[in-house]
This record gives structure tokens, sequence and C-alpha cells, in this order.
């Protein structure tokens, strides 16, 4: 039978995987984003989340790969994610790269499904989010909308049309993902 100090270094050693590493560095990136975009450091801050993209299908390959990752990665993979997007929105937003109405639109969407989620589990009611079709659509627009106003904003490529396009769509599909979500959770058994 193992002793405790044993026990607490298969746990650490758990905790401490490549992929847990990797995810615990794009977490990182969101702090180093948020200040290269107030710093007006665009071109710095497309190629952090460039690589931060990158790093997130790395250590996802990787999970897979040693075995389907483990619990810390399933819960920190989406933080990281999450908190990267919802920054670089807040921040694009507030440096009036993008529409303030936009960020507000992305936050809330974020809200009203963790906050919906976290109600129905206080009430009792376990609720399994599985991904929709249209959020992964929207999660891909909102990712090409931050790199494309980084990079428009970075390099001086002049793409309006681009940008305006972009950024209703994210919009939309924002707006009706956030619905399915709501609608999934509020007919569910």
């Amino acid at each position: 039978m193992p002793d405790g100090s044993q026990l607490g270094r298969n746990a650490s050693a758990a905790l401490v995987t490549l992929p847990n590493v990797i995810t615990f560095m794009r977490l990182c990136a969101v702090p180093a984003s948020c200040w290269l975009v107030v710093e007006r450091q665009f071109d710095f801050a497309f190629y952090l989340f460039v690589a931060a993209g990158l790093s997130d299908a790395v250590d996802g390959w990787l999970a897979r790969r040693m075995g389907g990752g483990n619990m810390v990665g399933a819960v920190l993979d989406p933080v990281a994610d999450k908190a990267l997007l919802v920054t670089m929105y807040v921040t694009l937003a507030a440096v009036n790269v993008l529409p303030d109405w936009l960020a507000i639109l992305v936050v809330f969407r974020d809200l009203v499904i963790v906050g919906g989620i976290l109600v129905l589990g206080i009430l009792g009611h376990h609720v399994a989010i599985r991904p929709l079709l249209v959020s992964k659509l929207n999660t891909t627009l909102q990712i090409g909308l931050v790199a494309a106003a980084l990079a428009v904003s970075g390099f001086g490529l002049q793409v309006p049309l681009l940008i305006t396009a972009l950024v209703w769509a994210v919009a939309v599909s924002t707006l009706v993902s956030g619905a399915a979500y709501v609608w999934m959770t509020a007919t569910a058994p």
C-alpha cells in the first residue's frame, strides 16, 4: 500500500503533464496579450495570439496521444481559451479597435451560459452541455476576428470590409449560439 507522500507525488505527476503545462502557458499569455494591446503593440499581440492558438492544437493533440488527458486539462483548457478570447475582446474594445457593443455581447453570452449552468446546478438539475455546431462556428469566427483585428492594427493592412463582415458575423453567431444554449438548457429534462 503506498504511503501518503507517494500518493502526493502520483497526484502531482498527474497534474504536471506536458499538455497541462502548455495549457498553463496559454493561460499566462492572457495578461501578456492584454498588455501588448494596451501598449498598442498589435504586431506582437498578433504573434502571441497565433502562438496561443497553435498551443491549443498542440496540447489537444498531445493529450489525445498520451491517453486522453486528465481532469485538470479538461477544466484548464476551456478556461484558458475563454480567458484569452474574452480578454482580447474587452481589451480591443477598450483601445477602440473593436466595437464596445460587440465585446459586451461576447462577454454577456458567456456569462449567461455559465450563470445558467450554475443556477441549474444549485437547483439540483444536472445539465450536460455539449458543443453545438453553431457554437463551434461562433468560436471560429471570434478567433478569426481577433486575429484579423490584430493583424490589421499591427501591420497596417487595409481591409475594412473584411473586419466589418467579421464583426457582424461574430455578432449574429454569438446571438444565435447563446440562444441555442439557453433553449437547450431550458428544454432539457
